[in-house]
């Protein structure tokens, strides 16, 4: 089992080293004995999680607690650390029962070979396109899917959807023949909910992502329809490889997450450059006290960096390009942070 797995590749700008990199650049000093305390008190909430699910104790309140107990501990140790508990926890016996629950299976596993990938999300978003995978669950499995589907990150997740949707319909209302493009737009679900695209309102709206079998999907799903699926990715984007023309509205929702606020930087940039006079651009990026990160860092294997509202305002602060507005918000639960830049 391969502890912190991302894949995608230097093509992409998004890689496991970049996140690694992030991780141990706010790593201070910590010592032997700080480790032996960290596994021990490790073992002991894996230990506990696993007597629970044995005596088929409430699957609900088993991962109330295992959930609170890992991000206590994930909270108090350093980064190093923590990294090395979580490649222990994946190991652990207790991940059998996890394991079993179709949407941290998934996301543990990778079939796509990388975090965050558009299934996982159909996962989240309770899609048809994963009703098979989630009537095959065990019952334990079926009851932990109903625990982290309920997450404050999945949440998170389907509020962000919502508002995708919102944001592209409000462009459409302003603007005539507006043209959007959707940067790592994976299924692009938020188009099912587009009142913009249902009314044709959108003179195109253009789906760019890395992923072959994302582009294919959103290619048959929205046949015959303004959007476009184009295959390309950060490094696509900054190397200016394609012409995908200028935006009034541009917006990168599942990306920012796995890039290092170096490239976030030169990625907003290019991406004001790409708008039209008026146009807006908004990025969003998890934020780091949502409370489930132990979690999703363990047994989802799902590492992220996650970033606070002052993170997100020094990537707004070091970019070379005028920016009329610049707003940061949250989402009504608080873990998505949302940067919206007007130009």
């Amino acid at each position: 089992m391969k502890q912190f797995q991302t894949a995608l590749d230097g093509y992409s700008l998004v890689t496991a080293q970049s996140i690694s990199k992030h991780t141990k650049s706010a790593v201070s000093k910590f010592s032997n004995e700080q480790i032996k305390e960290g596994e021990a008190e490790l073992a002991l909430v894996l230990s506990l999680a696993q007597q629970a699910f044995e005596a088929n104790a409430p699957v609900q309140d088993t991962m109330k607690a295992l959930t609170e107990r890992l991000q206590t501990l994930k909270n108090k140790t350093t980064p190093m650390t923590w990294a090395h508990l979580a490649s222990l926890a994946q190991v652990h016996p207790v991940s059998s029962f996890l394991l079993q629950d179709p949407l941290t299976r998934w996301s543990f596993e990778k079939p796509r070979g990388y975090s965050g990938d558009a299934q996982l999300l159909d996962f989240i978003y309770e899609h048809p396109a994963v009703d098979v995978q989630v009537k095959a669950a065990s019952p334990l499995g079926a009851e932990i899917y109903d625990f982290t589907r309920r997450a404050a990150s999945a949440v998170a997740v389907r509020e962000r959807r919502t508002l995708l949707a919102a944001h592209v319909d409000a462009v459409a209302d302003e603007k005539e023949n507006a043209e959007v493009l959707a940067i790592a737009a994976g299924h692009l679900r938020e188009a099912e909910r587009s009142n913009a695209l249902k009314s044709s309102k959108l003179k195109r709206w253009v789906a760019l992502d890395q992923d072959p079998i994302s582009v294919g999907t959103v290619s048959s799903a929205f046949h015959g329809t303004c959007i476009e699926a184009v295959n390309g990715s950060v490094r696509t984007i900054l190397g200016r490889a394609q012409k995908l023309g200028t935006f009034d509205f541009i917006y990168a929702a599942g990306l920012y997450d796995y890039l290092a606020e170096s490239v976030a930087v030169k990625l907003t940039e290019r991406c004001l450059q790409m708008l039209k006079p008026g146009g807006k651009f908004l990025l969003a990026n998890f934020a780091q006290d949502i409370g489930v990160e132990g979690y999703m860092e363990t047994f989802m294997n799902w590492p992220l960096i996650w970033r606070t509202d002052r993170d997100v305002q020094s990537i707004i602060d070091k970019v070379k390009h005028p920016i009329a507005d610049s707003a940061v918000t949250r989402g009504e639960n608080g873990g998505v942070i949302y940067a919206v830049l007007t130009v």
